[in-house]
């Protein structure tokens, strides 16, 4: 039975993804490495631990990843300080959906704790999930199962009890192996055919999910 539901952030709420694809090239590109927008779709939901040395196998080990990402960051603050952030389509109505059916409903994010509150804050939805399980919450971050397994620990349930929704193979694996339920919303890029067979459902937008949850109760 289905009790609960976790959300991955970025690419999956909010339309942010593009906007990490363009100041990751950006920055990147100012120290002098060509990073395009090939090499970011690799990195999508993965922690530093994992993207750090994905990226310096592309770039060679004198790859700066933390002043990179430092840079990436301070850009993408700006844009967004200036311009929002943008909600991706049909999440009030899944919100609503969750909220009439008595699911408990938690983000699950690579996201820093401190990012994530201020983004999620800022288009008036952070209080309508019921818990957050950032990045710097946890040791091991996507693709490792253990922010899945905390958030379905964190809502009181198991992971087997929980839908996750993704936009990314690296979070869709982290899904699968915490053993979730996995729902993939592509934001960048579909999915091919192994990675469906991690999944129950390929919705287009997500008040299509709905739907998908009531056929897994």
């Amino acid at each position: 039975m289905i009790k609960g539901v976790l959300f991955d952030m970025d690419g999956l709420i909010l339309d942010t993804e593009k906007l990490l694809s363009r100041f990751w090239c950006e920055s990147a590109q100012s120290f002098g490495y060509p990073m395009t927008p090939e090499h970011v779709l690799g990195i999508r939901s993965l922690s530093a631990k994992y993207s750090a040395p994905h990226l310096r196998s592309i770039f060679g080990e004198d790859f700066d990843y933390d002043a990179v990402r430092a840079r990436r960051i301070e850009l993408m603050n700006a844009y967004i300080a200036e311009n929002g952030v943008e909600l991706k389509p049909g999440i009030h109505s899944l919100l609503d959906y969750i909220d009439r059916s008595g699911l408990k409903c938690a983000v699950c994010t690579a996201t820093d704790s401190q990012r994530t509150k201020r983004y999620l804050s800022s288009v008036d939805i952070l209080d309508r999930f019921d818990e957050l399980v950032c990045g710097d919450m946890i040791a091991r971050g996507k693709p490792m199962p253990d922010t899945y397994i905390q958030g379905a620990a964190i809502l009181g349930l198991e992971p087997k009890e929980c839908i996750a929704l993704e936009d990314s193979p690296n979070g869709i694996e982290s899904a699968y192996q915490a053993g979730c339920k996995v729902v993939m919303v592509p934001d960048l890029s579909q999915p091919d055919d192994e990675l469906r067979k991690k999944l129950i459902g390929v919705c287009r937008t997500l008040a299509d999910v709905a739907e998908v949850i009531e056929q897994a109760k």
